[in-house]
């Protein structure tokens, strides 16, 4: 499943690029998310709690960022277990660019489901998959423009 999307941000690019590459942002981002360490070379681990449906689970996994383009552009991949519930990764292409009152954000995120959570049906997955990119981009830009975690 596919969900596109973008933000302008009233901030420059260089602090938007920052918060992408921080964990204290990311970590206050994500929802669900109850750890995050790690850094943008080395990749993060995360744990993350969530309710899809009538399915609850922790989710444990890695997150990365790959085709980094500083200042620009990266992808940031994430896959995670959650036991019986099963799993579920994905990514994100985020692309900044400069426009009249900030940062344009653009995203485009994939999303896979497996072991319990696909059983739940696609519209229920892809209902859950809008809201947490919503949820994800709508915290960013608040954070950012608040000039809050970093």
């Amino acid at each position: 499943m596919e969900l596109k999307g973008s933000k302008v941000i009233a901030a420059d690019i260089d602090t938007v690029w920052t918060h992408l590459n921080s964990a204290e942002t990311l970590k206050a981002c994500i929802p669900g998310c109850e750890e995050l360490t790690g850094s943008p070379e080395e990749g993060f681990a995360a744990v993350v709690k969530q309710k899809v449906g009538p399915v609850k689970a922790t989710f444990k996994g890695e997150v990365t960022l790959e085709n980094v383009v500083p200042g620009k552009s990266y992808t940031i991949t994430g896959e995670g277990k959650g036991g019986v519930a099963g799993f579920a990764k994905g990514g994100a292409d985020v692309v900044l660019t400069e426009v009249e009152g900030g940062t344009e954000l653009t995203y485009d995120v994939e999303a896979k489901v497996g072991g319990k959570l696909a059983q739940l049906g696609s519209r229920i997955i892809g209902g859950f998959a809008r809201k947490m990119a919503d949820e994800f981009f709508e915290r960013f830009q608040n954070v950012v423009e608040d000039g809050e975690a970093t």
